[in-house]
């Protein structure tokens, strides 16, 4: 998968900055990365050269002569390195190895309990990591990063995750020290709704600036994606949704003041617990799902209640921010159409018309590896950046 979103060329770009023309991965030739760029061919060759050399490009066959000798071009090389990506929730963490274009070679996946603490899980994690790396499919490739998703908040500038409600034992944890124990390379860490909103932008909407994921489950969140650039705001805790209260509107059923917040309203766990209340058999979101998949009634208006309440919230987010794509993802939004349907109930009647002229409201497309994939991402963005590259040619050359 290929990261489309690059920064603008420097005025005088260094090898760093000619790298991030190529990683779109086009095969090009010196001459036309000197006419992209306004640099002196003389140049060129010489950080082209530098890049061939760390290995970040590979010769990529000749291009039509127009007289005398062919000119070689050259591309990107996804395998001169790769990434380790987690995706940890509640009950599961799958451990991916990809390349530096963000296709997974392969990955791993067990049950565990986020509850079971940091160090104890990062153990197990990290030791599925090296069994990945010591795979056929990652031979002949070194580790340049690490990107860790969490179910939590997470204050993204030291990967500490920061009061997370379903993580108990994590608040403050610095995980990227105690990563680092292991391996010696860059940690990031996010929630897991920014690393969902990387990989469904990448998988599905590559070409769309302005996308909102929103995740429905144990808990409620979104991934702001505005300007092609996913947003984490001043701290790293921008889009938390499930802590906006949601007031009790004219054709709600709750009671007038009844404001909660969209978490204890709409979230798999607050519809298990209403469908417990009323006799069913619901104790997480999984028996929620089975229930709406079984066709029970109250499960499913209760579902389609929740889309409403999630699209209250999402109303003002579509006026203030004007996506083209909203996209629910989540085992709620995975139980059928019925949430997908509240929200847009909700949405296209109370946001205003300029903004939902052309908005789609859809569920997530991109599967179980959407978090491992966004993960992966988020690392090679970094290990690639113009910076990193000039450093990493730098040390390859000396």
């Amino acid at each position: 998968m290929v990261d489309v979103l690059r920064p603008a060329a420097a005025a005088n770009p260094g090898a760093g900055e000619i790298f991030q023309i190529l990683r779109d991965g086009q095969a090009r030739t010196k001459a036309e990365l000197a006419s992209l760029t306004g640099l002196a061919r003389s140049t060129v060759a010489l950080r082209v050269d530098a890049l061939l050399a760390a290995d970040l490009l590979r010769p990529a066959g000749e291009a039509v002569s127009t007289g005398g000798r062919p000119p070689a071009r050259v591309a990107f090389n996804p395998r001169a390195g790769l990434v380790l990506a987690v995706d940890l929730g509640a009950t599961h963490a799958t451990v991916a190895v990809a390349d530096l274009a963000g296709v997974i070679l392969d990955a791993h996946t067990r049950t565990i309990d986020i509850g079971d603490g940091p160090e104890r899980l990062l153990d197990v994690i990290l030791a599925d990591g090296a069994g990945l790396l010591a795979a056929p499919s990652a031979a002949d490739a070194h580790l340049l990063g690490i990107g860790i998703g969490v179910p939590g908040p997470v204050e993204h500038s030291t990967g500490r995750p920061t009061n997370p409600p379903i993580m108990p034992g994590w608040d403050r944890f610095d995980v990227p020290a105690y990563v680092q124990r292991t391996f010696d390379v860059p940690v990031l860490v996010d929630n897991d709704v920014n690393i969902l909103a990387l990989g469904e932008h990448a998988t599905t909407w590559p070409h769309i600036d302005d996308l909102i994921f929103v995740k429905v489950s144990t808990g409620i969140g979104a991934g702001i994606i505005a300007g092609g650039q996913l947003q984490r705001g001043a701290q790293g805790s921008a889009g938390d949704m499930g802590h906006v209260q949601v007031p009790s509107g004219s054709g709600s059923s709750r009671e007038p003041g009844d404001d909660r917040d969209l978490e204890a309203l709409a979230s798999g766990s607050a519809l298990a617990a209403a469908l417990r209340g009323e006799g069913h058999e619901a104790h997480g979101p999984s028996d929620v799902v089975e229930l709406v998949r079984s066709g029970n009634a109250a499960a499913i208006e209760a579902t389609r209640q929740a889309g409403r309440d999630v699209g209250e919230v999402l109303a003002t987010v579509v006026n203030l921010l004007n996506p083209s794509i909203i996209v629910l993802g989540g085992s709620i939004a995975r139980a059928g159409e019925h949430l997908l349907a509240g929200v847009r109930e909700v949405v296209y009647r109370r946001s205003i018309p300029l903004a939902t002229q052309h908005l789609a409201i859809v569920q997530s497309q991109a599967g179980d590896r959407a978090a491992v994939l966004g993960a992966a991402i988020m690392v090679a963005r970094e290990v690639l950046s113009p910076a990193s590259v000039d450093r990493h040619v730098a040390e390859k050359t000396r």
